[in-house]
């Protein structure tokens, strides 16, 4: 196998239609950020091409593609808005872990309509009582990007492992929009257009089915497994996921090189001289394309790996997997830090709301905030495994 022969051509023309959909979003972003949500308009098209099917069983009329696929989709859409490319990573990759779940869980959701979305936030803070056939559960979650579009949610809480030794663990609860609030409160600094409200929920019954134990890579663990045996499905949860939400920070630096290219070949500053002809702006555009073509390489690089573990069986060492999630959570640095030179080239006239950079600018710092973009808690524990210490990172 080579490492290109995900690019099928149904792959190649997934990807070119979102690089085609990339205007139509840039003109968009604006008023989507205004209104702090990505229009349904963009959403009903997104569907339409197909890229919510890319991890979605051939089962429930999805193509189960390789995720290589899903990131380049996601890259592509966020060179028009990185809004609607963030809310395509965490709700599209939801597609993904629903089949891990018992099959009535997927019958729930998807028998009546398999292009349902489902929206998430996996914080455990969720209270669970156990009571026959399932759980009364409640709480509140906060950053939940694009549930105004999602019929269902995958909240998360913490359950006493199976296993009998009193030891807790993560679990992904599945509830319908009927069980659960949306509190309007995602007033913030970027990514206003993701809608990442808070959610409450108060005392709804989970059946057993509708809850996965998100750190068990096992067969037991993830009984969807039966019905969706394909090897897309065993790769484990936090490889597929880490990269949600640090993969839009990618295309969207590629956004912003790119309108600062078209506007410094022909901006002239009030003293006269060209952006183009700035030396500061000559080293911020080279530096920013240096760093985004490195991190495309390390991500489909990485994905090879994860893909061949996953057709073989080979259990991956655990100072690779860590090293990857490092990796994932350094994107959002490293693309914030380019467009924070590129924003600098851009003067004083670059602040205005009309310059597309300015909001890129927000939306990456924005997104370095996410737990999984902490970069220096996951390379810390890298280098600490690295250096003879035990892994202490229950994702990994």
């Amino acid at each position: 196998m080579t490492a290109n022969d995900y690019l099928t051509p149904l792959a190649l023309e997934l990807i070119e239609r979102a690089r085609a959909m990339a205007p139509r979003l840039a003109e968009r972003a604006r008023a989507a950020e205004d209104a702090g949500l990505v229009q349904k308009e963009t959403i009903a098209e997104m569907k339409a091409a197909g890229f919510f099917k890319v991890l979605q069983p051939k089962r429930w009329g999805g193509y189960e593609m390789d995720p290589r696929v899903f990131y380049s989709v996601q890259m592509a859409l966020a060179e028009g808005c990185m809004a609607t490319a963030w809310i395509y990573g965490v709700v599209g990759v939801h597609n993904w872990q629903l089949p891990l779940f018992p099959d009535q869980a997927q019958q729930d959701v998807w028998a009546n309509d398999s292009t349902i979305l489902t929206a998430s936030t996996y914080m455990p803070t969720g209270k669970a009582d156990k009571v026959d056939g399932g759980y009364n559960f409640s709480g509140r979650w906060s950053w939940s990007s694009g549930v105004e579009h999602c019929e269902w949610i995958l909240l998360g809480g913490l359950l006493p492992k199976k296993d009998g030794s009193g030891a807790i663990e993560h679990c992904t609860f599945l509830l319908p929009k009927a069980d659960f609030q949306i509190v309007h409160n995602f007033d913030v600094l970027g990514l206003r257009a993701t809608g990442s409200h808070d959610i409450v929920v108060e005392n709804a019954f989970v059946p057993e089915h509708r809850t996965h134990r998100t750190n068990d890579h096992s067969d037991a663990g993830c009984p969807g497994r039966e019905t969706n045996p394909g090897w897309l499905y065993k790769i484990p949860f936090t490889q597929v996921f880490q990269r949600a939400v640090s993969t839009a920070c990618i295309g969207a630096t590629n956004g912003a090189i790119a309108s600062f290219r078209l506007r410094a070949a022909s901006f002239v500053g009030k003293h006269g001289s060209k952006t183009a002809e700035d030396v500061n702006a000559q080293l911020a555009v080279s530096e920013a394309m240096m760093a985004t073509d490195q991190l495309q390489l390390v991500l489909m690089r990485n994905y090879q790996r994860i893909v061949d573990c996953a057709r073989t069986g080979e259990r991956m060492p655990v100072e690779e997997r860590l090293m990857q999630r490092a990796q994932s959570s350094q994107v959002p640095k490293i693309c914030a830090e380019a467009v924070n030179e590129i924003m600098r080239a851009c003067a004083a006239g670059g602040v205005y709301k009309s310059n597309p950079i300015e909001r890129i600018f927000r939306d990456l710092h924005v997104a370095r905030g996410h737990i999984a973009n902490n970069t220096d808690t996951y390379a810390r524990a890298h280098g600490g495994v690295m250096l003879g210490l035990p892994n202490m990172d229950p994702f990994v």
